[in-house]
């Protein structure tokens, strides 16, 4: 909204409270007076104010414009009470609303307008209490703050998931300060800070008080320091602050000094050497992390700078506390040596029996926008998922079903490269292998309801909720043998490597859980993008025989199938691996999985990779590295 705009609206909203002021009044009314005075004040027009004013213009002036400065304010509004007169003399009751911003509560407060005739005009008789009824001569305001540092992100153990990291602060004490205009103008120029902010912030400022102006990081500062320290006047102190994440550093998130960027992005102006989360946790718990800032108004001697009094003080309403995430910081270990290597992988561990998110690894990928939230094709390791929903129709796991290297379903083709026996396998073998012919083949045993019903009980398609960015899993109808035999062999289904890590959790536990990755606070920190809170997704318990014969087919996936690099000691691992195509553009990449778990851990590995055991091998590092015992 334009200032004019404002003072419009500004000028309309006192002729409502007061509604003998639109009219055309005889200068014998005060009521002229005061509109005129309050609405160029609060429009910011003071020399409209002051001539309203029975004192020198200029000292008005100076003095409401002054006013504005040590409160630092974003806007002040008023309402008249009302407005009593004896004879020559009136008297104008008012009610005013200052802004002072950094998501502080309005200061209100009461004040009057005394008011006497001179020369036949009312007056405003000026004194500082018309600005506020306990400033004097003398006297001056000033706003007070006391931030609240930033508190940690913390593993499941309470350890925090940052390092410490220098942050260089540029700041004055106002009292030192003989020329602000100046130094202001020098500091904005190699900063990009606007020139007013930062003079707003040095004058409403107690004198003594060390006023940070600007914050910058290790890199940054050593661009400009010397055009900082050439300026005179300017300080700068060091903080160490526990800000650099640890691994898993994209889901824990970066955090930078407010810039003249982030200012405008955040919506409004920030105190210098405030903190904000670029991504991951950081960025989705901002509000919690840092709190918000105690503050007062308070009345200073204008030439010692001692308090005289408070006027209004706001203890903080938010205090800051930290977010208790998930992460197991010695499993996160374990899974980023297993991921290290020449292609791009994705790994991610929950505990089975919680859905908790213990560790989320990746290699040339992002940890939220692909392990988390990524959309790849499922390939043969929805056999899990796909077994599942024909086991419950009552197929036999011990039926032979030939692994054949081509197969065609209702006219779509599927390939098994390197195929040699000339025995047929049981379901059980097919399964062990990943043979994709085979999967397929079995189009006609279950609908394509059926599977989607299934895949909905795993969680894959359900609406649940992280506070980042997740993806559970899609797949498509099916009205036809081929549209069946695609989603079986799991070529249209979409998921994420968290999607299916829940998978195996699933089948380790007996019942599906949704995903957890903070335990405090408790709730989300805002809705989903769509501005609608989702219900919250619930556990779902699986038919208990249909597992027990999931559970000796992932069985055999490591003792005799694919996945057999994926063993390790410590306790029987189960599993399955596969392949899939993941074409993106023009890009065609074959795709390695590993869906299973040891013990209580359970993880889903993707790599790019067209050897459908690698994905097997990186689990079965992260297994030995781990030697999981929660």
């Amino acid at each position: 909204m334009s200032a004019h705009a404002r003072a419009v609206r500004a000028a309309l909203a006192l002729g409502l409270a007061v509604p003998l002021l639109t009219g055309c009044l005889e200068e014998s009314s005060p009521h002229e007076a005061v509109r005129e005075f309050l609405v160029g004040w609060q429009t910011g027009d003071y020399a409209s104010a002051a001539r309203r004013a029975d004192a020198n213009p200029a000292t008005v002036r100076k003095a409401l414009a002054d006013a504005k400065q040590q409160l630092d304010a974003a806007s002040i509004r008023f309402s008249i009470k009302g407005i009593t007169r004896d004879g020559d003399t009136a008297r104008a009751d008012f009610h005013a609303e200052v802004d002072l911003g950094e998501n502080t509560p309005l200061w209100e407060y009461d004040g009057s307008l005394p008011l006497r005739l001179v020369g036949g005009r009312w007056k405003v008789r000026w004194s500082p209490s018309v600005i506020h009824p306990d400033l004097r001569p003398g006297q001056r305001f000033a706003v007070a703050t006391k931030p609240q540092g930033r508190q940690p992100i913390l593993d499941r153990h309470g350890d925090p998931l940052q390092n410490e990291t220098v942050l260089y602060v540029a700041g004055v004490y106002p009292a030192e300060i003989k020329d602000p205009e100046r130094l202001c103008g020098e500091l904005s120029r190699v900063t990009g800070f606007a020139q007013d902010r930062l003079l707003s912030r040095i004058r409403s400022a107690p004198p003594k008080d060390f006023v940070a102006l600007a914050t910058f990081g290790r890199t940054k500062y050593a661009q400009i320091h010397q055009r900082l320290r050439a300026i005179q006047g300017i300080r700068i102190v060091t903080d160490n602050a526990p800000v650099a994440p640890k691994s898993p550093t994209q889901i824990v998130g970066r955090v930078s000094a407010i810039t003249p960027e982030a200012e405008q992005a955040l919506g409004g102006p920030q105190r210098a050497g405030d903190s904000f989360g670029r991504e991951g946790l950081q960025r989705a718990y901002q509000d919690q992390l840092t709190g918000t800032t105690e503050t007062s108004v308070v009345i200073l001697d204008a030439q010692t700078g001692r308090q005289i009094k408070e006027l209004q003080a706001w203890r903080p309403v938010r205090k800051p506390t930290p977010v208790q995430t998930t992460i197991d910081s010695r499993l996160q270990s374990a899974a980023d040596a297993a991921v290290v290597g020449p292609r791009p992988a994705a790994l991610v561990a929950v505990q089975a029996s919680t859905g908790h998110v213990l560790a989320v690894a990746t290699n040339q990928l992002h940890q939220e926008r692909d392990a988390l939230a990524g959309r790849y094709p499922a390939g043969s390791v929805f056999s899990i998922v796909a077994a599942d929903a024909l086991l419950r129709s009552g197929f036999n796991p011990e039926q032979r079903v030939p692994c054949t290297p081509e197969r065609s379903v209702g006219g779509a083709r599927f390939q098994e490269p390197g195929v040699l026996t000339l025995q047929t396998p049981t379901f059980r073998t097919d399964f062990a292998q990943g043979c994709v012919t085979a999967l397929a083949s079995l189009a006609r045993r279950v609908d394509g309801e059926a599977i989607r019903v299934t895949a909905a009980r795993y969680g894959i398609g359900v609406d649940w909720e992280l506070p980042l960015r997740t993806f559970s899993g899609s797949l498509p109808r099916a009205d036809s043998d081929a549209a069946v035999a695609r989603i079986i062999a799991g070529q249209t289904v979409q998921v994420s490597p968290l999607a299916m890590a829940l998978v195996a959790a699933a089948v380790n536990t007996g019942t599906w859980r949704p995903p957890v990755l903070v335990t405090s606070p408790s709730t989300l920190p805002e809705p989903s993008s769509d501005g609608a809170r989702r219900p919250e997704a619930q556990p779902v318990r699986l038919d208990p025989g249909t597992v027990t014969k999931l559970r000796e087919l992932m069985r055999a996936g490591v003792t005799s199938g694919m996945a057999r690099a994926a063993a390790a000691p410590g306790g029987a691992v189960h599993g399955v691996a596969g392949l899939a195509d993941h074409i993106e553009g023009k890009k065609r990449t074959s795709l390695s999985w590993f869906v299973g778990w040891q013990g209580d851990v359970a993880v889903a590995v993707m790599a790019a990779s067209d050897d459908k055991s690698a994905a097997a091998a990186i689990a079965g590092s992260f297994f030995r590295n781990a030697r999981v015992r929660l």
